[in-house]
């Protein structure tokens, strides 16, 4: 046997080693796989997620008005939706945004005195010229019998404390609470001639409005809830008035009542109501009939009780 045969033999037992080798890893790596894999535990199906029961309270309300909002003030959360952007008249709406622009530039206790320039302004009217209220009692009276005599004198008298317009004063008003809808001419909401009213906005910008002045003046606001309202002059003489929302007796926990009226902007109303403990809800309904509007709130009223309370109705 040469050298040559001896390096065949060598090459020909590398090569067989060189196999068993790899047939070794080989079974190896098999045996550990069969071993991991009877070892696994089987992931468990997905389970569907369960669809949810809870009544849609909302489902079958029915509207006469052009838009409505149904606005959790807590939780800023839009409940039930109607055109909620859509820009319309406001109405005596707008006598909410005064109030609000007089409160965010004057003291409660500032007297306000009624200017000649009202006395023939349109109804409802309370007050007499000359007379002087502290803008609390003014702003109280005024909210509760929507009067435009009031609403006209205060947005008169913030605009004179700040040398602006009356325009100027309520849009500012609106700017600090980023109402990218609403804007007023005059502080009573009275149409302006048969084109053009006294004020617009939406149903979205009028909740936050309406939520804002519970916040900022919740007494204010709370006079608006009786069947009416009272205060003195300045000089003893006592106005007595009565709330134009027929049905404030009849909302739970009631926070604001405000009611609008013009031949532009048909039947407004804003509400804002306690449905929890300190869980405002803010109802607004615009441009529906003179009395669909209380009737479509408290629809509204209805559906949020029932979507709290997690039923289909009440």
């Amino acid at each position: 046997m040469d050298i040559a045969d001896l390096k065949k033999i060598a090459e020909r037992s590398r090569s067989g080693r060189e196999i068993g080798i790899a047939l070794l890893v080989a079974s190896c790596l098999l045996g550990v796989f069969f071993l991991l894999s009877s070892t696994k535990k089987e992931s468990p199906a997905p389970v569907a997620a369960a669809a949810s029961t809870t009544p849609d309270a909302f489902a079958n309300v029915q509207l006469q008005a052009k838009a409505a909002i149904v606005y959790d003030l807590t939780t800023k959360k839009i409940l039930y939706a109607k055109n909620v952007d859509a820009q319309l008249p406001l109405a005596s709406l707008t006598k909410l945004l005064t109030v609000y622009s007089a409160l965010n530039e004057l003291s409660p206790n500032t007297p306000i005195t009624i200017p000649a320039s009202v006395a023939t302004i349109d109804a409802p009217r309370a007050f007499s010229t000359g007379q002087t209220f502290s803008l609390f009692d003014l702003a109280r009276l005024t909210l509760t019998a929507s009067l435009n005599d009031g609403a006209s004198a205060i947005s008169m008298a913030t605009a004179a404390r700040g040398n602006r317009s009356q325009g100027n004063m309520l849009a500012a008003a609106a700017a600090s609470l980023n109402l990218a809808q609403t804007y007023a001419v005059n502080g009573s909401g009275l149409d302006v001639n048969s084109a053009v009213s006294g004020g617009y906005g939406s149903a979205r910008d009028l909740s936050r409005l309406a939520g804002a002045l519970v916040a900022k003046a919740p007494e204010i606001a709370f006079a608006t809830t009786q069947g009416s309202a009272q205060a003195a002059s300045t000089d003893g003489v006592s106005v007595n008035v009565k709330n134009t929302d027929p049905m404030v007796s009849m909302i739970p926990h009631l926070l604001l009542s405000k009611t609008g009226y013009t031949d532009l902007a048909g039947g407004n109303l804003a509400l804002v109501f306690d449905s929890g403990i300190e869980h405002p809800i803010a109802i607004v309904v615009l441009g529906s009939s003179e009395t669909a509007r209380f009737t479509d709130g408290m629809a509204l009223v209805d559906a949020t009780l029932a979507h709290f309370a997690g039923i289909s109705s009440l």
